[in-house]
């Protein structure tokens, strides 16, 4: 790009007022996991107004969803690029209907009654501008594609159900992380959950209460010799479900216990989630009991190098906007690992919404504006990292 082509870069472009007028009309729309509906009659409105060509896929019908995941393509001005992906989710973990905005000191909440929905309709928002600042700007670029998932919250479960074949590109970013504008996820974890359904006997406390056994106690000695937690720096465990139970007055026969496990490597995910099973299994056999075990993979991981063009491309780009980059890697999941998994290399970056799924979420100005220019920023250092190639 030279100065006789723009007078303005793209990022320069991005229209502060418009963006935010533009987040707070999304987060508006009411849209949870499997009722994405509304927001995607918005965008069919409005992206190919912005030169977009849409196609869905039919992922919902494996969730009974209302709607598929988006794939969306714009034509650049220059096709010997290769085409650069953004990928976002369409969902919001609750329902932000009757959502009244609140802007005080430069942050943005809700009123308190429902959550924002910053998680993630300030990177929605971020990309229509971007798209918006650029074809203003006129700057050259190549071609640029959307990836728009459902059903993300519960567990990435709209990517997971994604026809890959529908996308074009096989590169991108995907801004969903509470770190500031800057920051660059590198590595994802990987993630399964563990199924225990422990066995006892059922009997009535006051009728044959010697028949009994308590699968609650055994389920409870098995737990008490489980390591949870941090495991080491690179493993988290945890147990977050125990179902079962039919009366106060029953001594329980049989309970559900659910768990998962996170960890940068396969290896060690695989031998946690073994030992829980073993703690388990111990407890059953010592006191009369059984138990049946189920592992469920939920993701797998992804650890992009330092050196790749998708990183180095984000680092210049941050620096042309003035936001310090700075890298880092995480044991949360987002689409990310998924369609690392399926072949479509990306990179996690933050946007800085905080208190996501609460009632208390918030993201600053600062942040979602700085969404918006390191979005316009990254098309334009994409296709001059490309041209000087």
């Amino acid at each position: 790009m030279t100065k006789n082509q723009v007078s303005i870069t793209a990022a320069e472009q991005v229209n502060e007022e418009r963006l935010l007028d533009l987040f707070l009309e999304l987060a508006k729309i009411n849209g949870p996991s499997t009722k994405e509906q509304l927001v995607a009659d918005y965008l069919m409105k409005v992206l190919p107004e912005l030169g977009f060509t849409l196609e869905f896929d039919e992922a919902h019908k494996n969730f009974d969803g209302e709607v598929g995941n988006l794939i969306a393509w714009r034509e650049g001005t220059d096709s010997t690029i290769p085409p650069l992906f953004f990928s976002t989710h369409m969902d919001t973990v609750l329902p932000t209907e009757g959502l009244k905005p609140v802007i005080k000191d430069g942050v943005i909440y809700s009123d308190g009654t429902t959550i924002l929905g910053a998680d993630d309709r300030a990177a929605l928002a971020s990309y229509l501008e971007a798209i918006r600042a650029l074809i203003e700007s006129g700057v050259p670029h190549g071609p640029i594609e959307f990836i728009l998932t459902v059903n993300e919250q519960p567990g990435l479960v709209g990517a997971t159900y994604m026809d890959y074949s529908k996308a074009k590109s096989k590169t991108g970013y995907i801004f969903d992380s509470s770190g500031d504008v800057g920051q660059i996820i590198l590595k994802g974890p990987y993630s399964s959950r563990i199924w225990m359904e422990v066995g006892g006997n059922a009997a009535h406390i006051a009728l044959n209460a010697e028949e009994g056994n308590s699968a609650f106690l055994i389920a409870a000695e098995g737990l008490l010799n489980m390591k949870l937690g941090t495991i080491d720096e690179e493993t988290i465990a945890n147990i977050g479900v125990i179902e079962g139970g039919e009366l106060t007055s029953i001594i329980p026969g049989a309970i559900t216990v659910g768990g998962e496990v996170r960890s940068f490597s396969k290896e060690k995910l695989d031998k946690q989630l073994e030992r829980m099973a073993k703690a388990m299994k111990d407890a059953a056999d010592k006191n009369g009991g059984r138990v049946t075990v189920k592992f469920e993979k939920k993701y797998s991981g992804f650890d992009i190098p330092r050196d790749h063009i998708l990183t180095k491309t984000v680092e210049k780009a941050s620096n042309n906007i003035k936001v310090k980059p700075y890298l880092t890697e995480t044991l949360g999941g987002a689409d990310t690992n998924v369609l690392n998994e399926n072949g479509l290399t990306c990179i996690t970056l933050g946007n800085g919404f905080q208190n996501i799924h609460s009632f208390r979420e918030f993201i600053s100005v600062e942040n979602l504006i700085n969404t918006g220019r390191l979005t316009a920023a990254l098309i334009e250092q994409w296709y001059e990292n490309h041209k000087q190639a």
